[in-house]
């Protein structure tokens, strides 16, 4: 048989080649079967429109070298979607049988135009899931960088939440947020794989040098809850995550208790990052409630209220005298004995003391760098509540 018989024979028996590809599809592939029909009825179309386009390529392949991306312009977009890589080549495999069958005996240059054909297809395909999943990684990379942005900048909306989830975000309770510098050859697959082994979801935002990670604790894939182990500490997780920043200072901000909080736990790891210098020796990572007395002294409003709040309020609340005595041990250079005189008490009361202290607000006084911290508390709460006192001497007096 020439070629122009074969072509001839080839239009004539296409429509019973598409309808015996529909009934195999139903045979062998349980997932096709199991298919809505509108979309068994797409998969059906590009089946078609393969043995359509081998007819086509075989009258002239060198005239239309790529008609075999043509295939899967018949198929609704959503298509993509539902059907898989692996799923299509499987397709294009019990095409290329069926139509083998059919052309058994026709001679051995058809059999081989359909090997060669179904190879253009078969990259044709590869190259459609290719460009799919390029373009979903672009949409993803930029909707990631909104959400950070929005978390940084706490302008959440209540298209937040809608936002996370089309991220495939699969943290859970507590999140917090890690700042420090970008690597000048940042491997972004790298620190998720890293975030993954660890038991985390990441956001991840580049802003020029600096580099912004929202941390969120996740499942890891393949293991059950009580296969996963103990929940690693943040702290422990920012120093596992270290590597994959630039040179210079990496700031932890405090915990929150859910991802659309994260914007307090982003406002103080920003404000301890942009300070962080002026520690000489701070470990990396370091805390941002580590920074407390330096983001005071730059003018942050959050860590003034938080000394206050956590240090100098539950000390003047539960004893006057553990404000006394930590005020009189920081004034003579953390000295009990100096401490004691000044008091007219024994040692051990200033030891017993400063231990309630401790216990009271879990800051150390007799450390240097828990001592500077509490210090700035007392000199903060001092100055709250003299502003205090001279407002309330300020307001008129009304008389009955």
């Amino acid at each position: 048989m020439n070629k122009p018989e074969t072509l001839s024979w080839l239009r004539r028996i296409s429509g019973d080649l598409a309808t015996a590809t529909t009934k195999r599809l139903e045979d062998s592939l349980p997932w096709y079967a199991e298919m809505p029909p509108g979309r068994r009825s797409a998969v059906g179309l590009v089946a078609q429109a393969g043995i359509t386009s081998f007819i086509q390529w075989y009258d002239d392949p060198a005239s239309t070298p790529w008609i075999a991306a043509d295939i899967f312009a018949a198929a609704p977009r959503e298509l993509l979607r539902s059907v898989s890589l692996t799923q299509t080549l499987q397709l294009i495999r019990v095409t290329v049988e069926v139509t083998e069958e059919r052309v058994a005996g026709k001679g051995e240059h058809l059999r081989e135009a359909i090997l060669l054909y179904s190879r253009e297809v078969a990259f044709a395909a590869a190259d459609v899931y290719a460009r799919a999943a390029e373009a979903r990684g672009l949409w993803d990379a930029r909707l990631e960088a909104l959400v950070v942005d929005s978390i940084l900048t706490g302008e959440a909306d209540e298209e937040l939440p809608s936002r996370i989830a089309a991220l495939g975000w699969h943290g859970h309770g507590e999140v917090c947020v890690l700042v420090g510098t970008t690597p000048p050859l940042f491997d972004v697959d790298h620190l998720r794989r890293t975030a993954r082994k660890l038991g985390v979801d990441v956001l991840i935002g580049v802003q020029g040098s600096r580099l912004v990670l929202v941390i969120g604790r996740a499942q890891i894939p393949g293991r059950s809850p009580e296969d996963q182990g103990p929940e690693l500490p943040f702290l422990d997780i920012g120093r596992q995550l270290e590597a994959g920043f630039g040179p210079g200072y990496l700031v932890l901000g405090p915990p929150v208790p859910a991802l659309v909080d994260a914007s307090a736990s982003a406002r103080a790891a920003l404000a301890g990052f942009a300070v962080a210098r002026a520690w000489r020796s701070a470990p990396r990572p370091v805390e941002a409630d580590d920074l407390l007395p330096e983001r005071a002294l730059a003018g942050d409003p959050l860590a003034k209220q938080t000394l206050v709040e956590r240090i100098y309020r539950p000390l003047l609340a539960h004893s006057s005298d553990l404000v006394t005595t930590l005020w009189s041990y920081l004034d003579n250079g953390r000295s009990l004995e100096a401490t004691a005189r000044e008091l007219f008490v024994h040692p051990n009361t200033v030891r017993y003391r400063l231990k309630r202290v401790s216990e009271v607000i879990g800051w150390d006084a007799t450390g240097p760098r828990e001592a500077l911290i509490l210090q700035t508390a007392l000199i903060l709460g001092s100055i709250g509540t003299s502003d205090a006192a001279r407002r309330r001497a300020a307001m008129p007096r009304h008389g009955r």
